[in-house]
């Protein structure tokens, strides 16, 4: 049986989490809007392991690309900064997920602004959450 405690944190939960996300953004940004286009994303629609997903993130111009996965308990996943005499600006790596959700990429592009892209990937096995 759950106690009352138990339910409220599990009711919170998921406010706690969302609110982790946009401060996670919020810190990236700076509190500016992100915009659209100029950033890609690429992951699995289905992942049969949430422990090995796939990701791959393209953001040509960009300074620098962060990889958040908002349903995880830790949300930023990946941060990538680029030189001036990086050849381009992509990333590729496996990220850990805790369970079906968008994965949001964000860039901080050259002329300061900011873009962004999610992808959804719904997880069938595993993950860090179990």
């Amino acid at each position: 049986m759950l106690g009352a405690g138990g339910l409220a944190t599990i009711t919170l939960a998921p406010a706690a989490m969302a609110a982790a996300f946009e401060d996670a953004i919020a810190a990236f940004t700076g509190g500016a809007a992100a915009g659209e286009g100029g950033i890609e994303i690429s992951a699995p629609e289905i992942a049969e392991n949430g422990n090995v997903v796939p990701v791959e993130v393209s953001a040509p111009g960009a300074e620098e690309i962060v990889v958040f996965a908002p349903g995880n308990p830790a949300p930023a996943v990946c941060n990538v900064k680029f030189g001036p005499l990086a050849g381009s600006q992509r990333l590729s790596t496996r990220i850990r997920l805790a369970k079906t959700q968008d994965v949001t990429a964000l860039a901080r592009m050259g002329d300061g602004s900011f873009v962004q892209v999610a992808r959804t990937v719904k997880v069938t096995v595993g993950g860090c959450g179990g």
